[in-house]
């Protein structure tokens, strides 16, 4: 699964949190590859997801 990079940009700026704070749910090298628009494990994505206190639909990014 790929994270969508702005979607996550915008929850990040929401709740005035940086990429770093994500560090506590995912390792920095997880983080570079969701930079890079690499794919992560469903796992990484809910973990993410609930540190922002979203829905993982809201920064999983559309296939096709």
């Amino acid at each position: 699964m790929k994270i969508d990079t702005k979607k996550l940009d915008l929850l990040l700026a929401r709740r005035c949190m940086s990429l770093r704070d994500l560090r506590e749910s995912a390792s920095s090298q997880t983080l570079t590859r969701i930079r890079r628009g690499e794919n992560v494990n469903p796992k990484t994505l809910g973990r993410i997801a609930q540190a922002l206190g979203a829905d993982p639909s809201e920064i999983a990014a559309r296939e096709g």
